[in-house]
């Protein structure tokens, strides 16, 4: 997996940029005072540091210097699958046992589980990412494909895929990731290893909880289509979802061949977060801590304003999930009154410091100037 690049239009170098906006020299002033302020704080603070520093050199290169990528930017991004990012900087490496694993700590996203793991296998580091299913003893499932990248310094990048069936609690991935005399000479600095795994979930079965309205065929009568994903049928009133999504309005009372078939495929996504989806739109209280980004993927993607409402809602009063976690669902949705709210929570450099993606490029350039203010203020 090659790293993170910048494609479009040409851009202009950096130093004639802030030669020529002496807002950007500020705000580049601003940075290197805040850099040297957190290098007296210890550790701790230059891991703020290094964000602050990716954040300024991105946004030297994409503010101001094309209108059209500018006005791209603005138009808010569909999710288009089940996927997150797991990242987490392991220290004393080169001390590890030989034989014993050590997690970085464990994530939920959609659900699910997942942490990374790192063994030393005789010469060698092995790098896994582990899933581990529902507590309750039922038979579950996750088909995934894993990306697992180790970034060292001077540009030094190793990275490895594979796709993995998840049946059991258990670690998959790559025994020999890397020589283990080469991992301790050319990727660790200052004792430390920083490991990053892109996770996509295909599909997965057994971690749904109870159903509150049924949309099966005993509805039959009060339906007039029928939406199926992944071999599950769902029975549906054309004009109440119409009603609820700009997806569905186009689909099943626009012009197109889908608006006369009796039975309509939705391809990409998941069937349990469809059904509490529907819920949703039928006004039931279906929202909870373990579904809701398996809904809010669904309902930004179909362009259902009244979910993506509602979900808000639960985030801003009910959900107990991190910041980090909020900001993150926030910035990927455009919810905006949660981001507000997020940003005002931010009262001290380690509460800055844990909403910071682990990829920079998942911020926009409004949050990346949000954040610079929010440096600038606690500096």
């Amino acid at each position: 997996m090659s790293d993170n690049e910048f494609t479009g239009s040409e851009t202009l170098p950096i130093d004639l940029l802030l030669e020529k906006d002496p807002i950007l020299k500020q705000i580049e002033l601003k940075i290197d005072a805040i850099t040297e302020k957190l290098a007296e704080h210890g550790q701790k603070f230059n891991e703020i540091s290094d964000k602050l520093q990716s954040i300024e050199n991105l946004t030297a290169k994409i503010s101001k210097i094309d209108e059209d990528v500018e006005a791209k930017d603005t138009v808010p991004k569909q999710a288009a699958e089940k996927s997150f990012i797991l990242k987490h900087v392991f220290e004393n490496v080169e001390h590890f046992v030989k034989g014993r694993s050590y997690e970085g700590g464990s994530e939920n996203h959609f659900n699910v589980v997942s942490c990374i793991a790192l063994q030393r296998l005789n010469d060698h580091l092995a790098c896994f990412v582990s899933i581990r299913g529902p507590k309750e003893e039922v038979k579950w499932e996750v088909e995934t494909k894993v990306d697992i990248k180790i970034d060292g310094p001077n540009q030094i990048s190793k990275a490895e895929s594979c796709n993995h069936c998840f049946e059991r609690n258990e670690g998959w991935g790559f025994p020999k990731f890397l020589e283990w005399e080469e991992m301790k000479n050319e990727y660790l600095v200052d004792g430390k290893l920083t490991v990053e795994a892109h996770v996509q979930l295909i599909e997965s079965s057994g971690f749904s909880k109870e159903k509150i309205q049924k949309f099966d065929e005993s509805t039959k009568e009060d339906s007039d289509v029928v939406l199926v994903v992944n071999k599950k049928e769902f029975y549906v009133l054309r004009k109440y979802l119409a009603a609820q999504s700009s997806f569905f309005k186009a689909l099943l009372l626009g012009d197109s061949a889908e608006s006369k078939k009796p039975k309509v495929t939705l391809a990409g996504i998941d069937p349990d977060d469809f059904h509490y989806f529907l819920e949703v739109l039928h006004g039931e209280l279906a929202i909870d801590e373990y579904n809701i980004e398996g809904i809010l993927l669904i309902a930004n993607t179909y362009g259902a304003k009244t979910a993506i409402r509602r979900c808000e809602n639960f985030l801003l009063n009910e959900s107990k999930n991190p910041l980090k976690k909020k900001l993150q669902m926030a910035v990927r949705y455009n919810l905006k009154n949660l981001k507000d709210k997020c940003m005002e929570e931010i009262q001290t450099f380690h509460q800055l410091s844990s909403v910071i993606p682990s990829d920079i490029n998942d911020l926009d350039h409004k949050l990346m100037g949000e954040l610079l203010k929010k440096a600038i203020l606690l500096h």
